[in-house]
């Protein structure tokens, strides 16, 4: 993977809604097998991502490694059970809004994990110098639609048909200073 760490900050503990203790930090080398593993699954289960199942090498990859500034894990007692990646939305001038995408253990869905993960990835996006957040979500899909519009994100567009036939929604919202 050749996300860089810089931007991910030192690691943390946190307890989450649900009663969970978490560290959250930078994706460690080991970890990176962990990681293909939980997004394989949820691939797998067609949730949220675009990408087709069984999941390759090469497209975890490019989700996870290819333009990711940072890639950041949730541990639960030494075992990889979320993670969410930051890199710019667009290149350039538009470099300033962040793109991140996300994934929790099936198993700790609804325990405050994904909130978790979604609010640091904002502290740590505004600490790495964006200014605002954008992504696309599969509509009916995705399990975390809720959650994002609780945490403030407007859906700001759609883009019918985006994955067969299901529309896509475009997610945004202002980090803050």
């Amino acid at each position: 993977m050749t996300a860089t760490s810089a931007a991910g900050g030192p690691a943390r503990t946190v307890r989450t809604t649900g009663g969970v203790d978490l560290e959250i930090g930078t994706l460690r080398p080991e970890e990176r097998d962990a990681l293909y593993r939980l997004f394989a699954e949820i691939v797998e289960r067609g949730e949220g991502f675009p990408q087709r199942p069984p999941l390759a090498e090469a497209d975890f990859e490019l989700y996870w490694g290819s333009g990711a500034q940072f890639v950041v894990v949730a541990r639960h007692r030494g075992t990889v059970v979320g993670a969410y990646h930051v890199k710019p939305n667009f290149p350039g001038r538009a470099g300033h809004i962040a793109n991140a995408g996300y994934v929790v253990d099936g198993a700790l869905r609804g325990k405050g994990v994904g909130r978790a993960l979604v609010e640091d990835s904002m502290v740590q996006a505004r600490r790495a110098g964006f200014d605002a957040m954008q992504f696309n979500l599969v509509f009916a899909s995705n399990p975390a639609r809720t959650l994002y519009e609780e945490l403030g994100f407007q859906v700001v567009g759609r883009v019918p048909a985006a994955v067969e036939g299901e529309d896509a929604l475009v997610y945004w919202r202002a980090l803050g200073p």
